[in-house]
């Protein structure tokens, strides 16, 4: 199975022409990337976590109780930080602020997290879709950026829109967990599937109860994808 290696830096003399500036603190950066070394050492990691859903816990575990009693669609979740602090900040400016800027500093930390943690590289990148609504609301859908800044970052790793909303939905953070499932149940329909793909990665910004994600991978599965990975920045 091959890994994810050698995320891509930003080159040296762009970097002296435009010096990287923090987005969490507002001081010049020396690391290449806007986020300084003080605040990138500070952000919440996901260490020890579910290895199927990516839920925190606190030890490594195969399965949690959740996955034991309700198995998901999706083959493995890896999630580069918990969604608090500095984290939940920069995905708050990016989805609903439009902070573009700050989309590419997650998707870069996202990538470094990956390469580090030795993610399987899957055929595709696949972003969870939004409702034309939605997007047209938001004026962009942020897991599409996310994998378009990850793909400048991990080796063109392809990525593709491959399904859609078939319908719209309320907003899964307007309902309680136990709500979410139904919400998102048929919502979602695959548009194509380019021959040979086999396995792919799912990518959001925030996993909470996975009810969305595990609906998309659902789909996947049921068009002939063998394994569906789950990438999301954080998780709640």
């Amino acid at each position: 199975m091959r890994r994810l290696v050698n995320a891509k830096f930003p080159d040296a003399i762009g970097q002296w022409l435009y010096p990287p500036v923090c987005l969490i603190c507002g001081l010049t950066s020396q690391s290449g990337l806007d986020c300084c070394a003080a605040c990138h050492a500070d952000l919440p990691r996901l260490e020890n976590r579910c290895l199927r859903c990516a839920l925190e816990t606190t030890r490594m575990l195969e399965l949690c109780g959740r996955c034991t009693k309700d198995m998901p669609s999706f083959d493995s979740a890896w999630a580069g930080f918990v969604y608090r602090g500095p984290i939940e900040t920069l995905v708050t400016r990016f989805k609903f602020q439009s902070d573009l800027a700050a989309g590419r500093v997650l998707a870069r930390l996202l990538a470094e997290q990956l390469v580090k943690a030795g993610a399987p590289r899957p055929d595709l990148m696949v972003p969870v879709p939004l409702h034309p609504r939605r997007r047209l609301t938001r004026g962009f859908n942020q897991a599409a950026v996310v994998c378009r800044d990850l793909q400048g970052y991990l080796q063109g790793l392809p990525w593709a829109s491959l399904a859609r909303r078939k319908r719209a939905t309320r907003n899964q953070s307007e309902l309680p967990a136990e709500r979410r499932r139904g919400n998102v149940r048929g919502a979602f329909e695959l548009t194509w599937l380019p021959p040979g793909t086999t396995h792919v990665s799912l990518v959001d910004d925030v996993m909470t109860t996975g009810s969305t994600l595990n609906e998309c991978a659902r789909v996947l599965k049921r068009a002939g994808v063998r394994r569906v990975d789950v990438w999301v920045v954080a998780r709640a």
